[in-house]
């Protein structure tokens, strides 16, 4: 089994930084993928960026120049670095890992990113 806890949300203005933090735990030796995604009120979830056992990131087309994914494997955490903030990044930011055992993810519960103007 594995648990994700993400953390860093909060408030920021346009144009600032923010970076979430997704720790892992439990049978950590298993996984082979961990993503971000994104949700906003109304909205469907979206994928937002993912990184896998070899280090290959992957970024939504949308998102790419402003946001960065990397991890910290003696810490067992991905961070999410999103830079140049927009209101309309105001989402609910979730992580989800995916181990070799299984296809469906483990997800995290989310953290609140809220952008204003």
């Amino acid at each position: 089994q594995v648990h994700v806890v993400e953390s860093g949300g909060g408030l920021v203005q346009a144009g600032g930084s923010l970076r979430l933090s997704c720790a892992a735990s439990g049978t950590i030796f298993s996984i082979n993928y961990m993503g971000w995604y994104r949700q906003a009120p109304g909205k469907q979830r979206e994928w937002v960026a993912s990184i896998t056992s070899d280090g290959t990131t992957n970024y939504a087309d949308s998102l790419k120049g402003r946001f960065t994914i990397s991890r910290d494997n003696a810490k067992n955490t991905v961070y999410l670095q999103m830079n140049s903030l927009k209101p309309e990044d105001t989402a609910v930011y979730s992580c989800a890992a995916k181990d070799r055992y299984r296809v469906s993810p483990y997800w995290g519960q989310g953290t609140q990113v809220t952008v204003s103007s």
